[in-house]
């Protein structure tokens, strides 16, 4: 029998061959079968478990949705941080776990039926005066993340947190060197970052991804790397350019094992302090390691990339995170304005010199302008007349 004819399981109290207990089954509002561990230690008991979410699920359907269930906010926090666990790289998952433990659990304390959306904008009020824009719109993608997931499990009727706008980011912060600092804080740097430096510049990596590669992940021949998992928790493909090509080749060992790091003992913080004082050095200021990120994504986009083709090569997932490399430089402003002449010059250098009187046209019967429309009685300025007329 296929799998689309085999009859549904009927509502009931089951055990599992893999793991202890007993489990339950039923249909709740939506028609969705929905399956779930008990802490019932006897089967009478959840049977009792089984016809209290039966009992749930009529209420519902008499009342036209679900009304709010007596869990906590720390019950719920902990149900969600295990969902997101399997979800979210380890360091994705801290930073989450980190923001419910520590900031939304203590605020949002006591029965989940009572978080209403006032109390979630008292929230971001409160935390707009003590952490950045960035950090407060994370927090507030994190709880309506947590409510929304409420309603999933059937926890509140709906999301009070839905709408909810956070604080108006501010513009990211955007700096780049021009090819000729480049090249002098490159010079500036000890031996063994210069490598490193030219594959964060050529490639637009991140320094995490940099340090974390293996000889197993790069593909000289074919000129490009490989990332299984990036900050976003997605795999990318990053294309090498002449530059990071001969910076990998002048490092590679001639044995090279497919496991081994190909930036062996180097630390972040040992990167991006020996890359501060290079900078120093030479008189850049107001220039982190991060800025040669973005230094890849400007020059890119000055170079003619559109603005999703630097949002695929960066690993951006949202295109507003790529959007603030839409400003050029001044020298290429100006390149772009230039390159008009060579479409619309000869046809400029035609255009009649203005002159100062109005043109001369035949006159109608009733002393108006043929073409022209019928001028006022009065006219003030006869230049700004002229003006419009051009």
């Amino acid at each position: 029998m296929s799998r689309k004819n085999r009859p549904r399981p009927a509502d009931g109290v089951f055990e599992r061959r893999d793991r202890r207990g007993f489990w339950i089954s039923w249909i709740d509002l939506n028609g969705r079968r929905r399956k779930r561990k008990t802490d019932a230690p006897t089967l009478e008991q959840a049977r009792m478990v089984l016809a209290e979410e039966k009992r749930r699920v009529e209420q519902a359907r008499i009342l036209g949705f679900a009304p709010p269930a007596e869990t906590t906010f720390e019950e719920l926090a902990a149900q969600f941080l295990s969902y997101q666990r399997a979800r979210l790289t380890p360091k994705g998952y801290a930073r989450e776990a980190g923001i419910v433990n520590g900031h939304l659990k203590p605020f949002f304390a006591g029965p989940i039926k009572n978080v209403r959306r006032v109390a979630v904008q008292r929230y971001i009020a409160e935390r707009a005066g003590k952490a950045s824009a960035y950090s407060v719109l994370h927090e507030l993608t994190c709880i309506k993340h947590m409510l929304r997931m409420a309603v999933e499990w059937e926890l509140i009727p709906f999301n009070p947190a839905q709408g909810v706008r956070g604080p108006k980011a501010p513009a990211g912060r955007v700096r780049f060197l021009q090819p000729t600092e480049l090249k002098a804080v490159v010079e500036a740097c000890p031996r063994w970052l210069q490598p490193v430096v030219a594959l964060a510049v050529s490639t637009g990596m991140r320094r995490g991804e940099i340090l974390g590669l293996r000889w197993l992940d790069v593909d000289l021949e074919g000129r490009r790397i490989l990332l299984p998992q990036t900050k976003n928790g997605d795999g990318r493909v990053v294309y090498l350019n002449a530059a990071a090509s001969v910076a990998l080749a002048s490092i590679r060992p001639p044995t090279a094992i497919g496991v081994e790091v190909v930036f062996r003992g180097i630390r972040p913080a040992q990167v991006s302090m020996a890359f501060l004082r290079a900078c120093r050095a030479v008189g850049i200021a107001d220039f982190r390691w991060h800025d040669l990120r973005h230094t890849a994504a400007s020059w890119m986009r000055m170079g003619g990339a559109d603005i999703h083709t630097v949002a695929s090569l960066l690993g951006h997932r949202d295109l507003r995170m790529a959007a603030r490399y839409q400003h050029l430089s001044p020298g290429f402003l100006a390149e772009a304005v230039g390159r008009l002449d060579g479409i619309f010059g000869d046809a400029l250098v035609a255009v009649a010199p203005v002159t100062r009187g109005l043109p001369s046209a035949s006159p109608r019967p009733n002393g108006d302008c043929i073409g022209k429309p019928a001028r006022p009685r009065s006219v003030p300025n006869i230049q700004a007349a002229q003006s419009i007329e051009l």
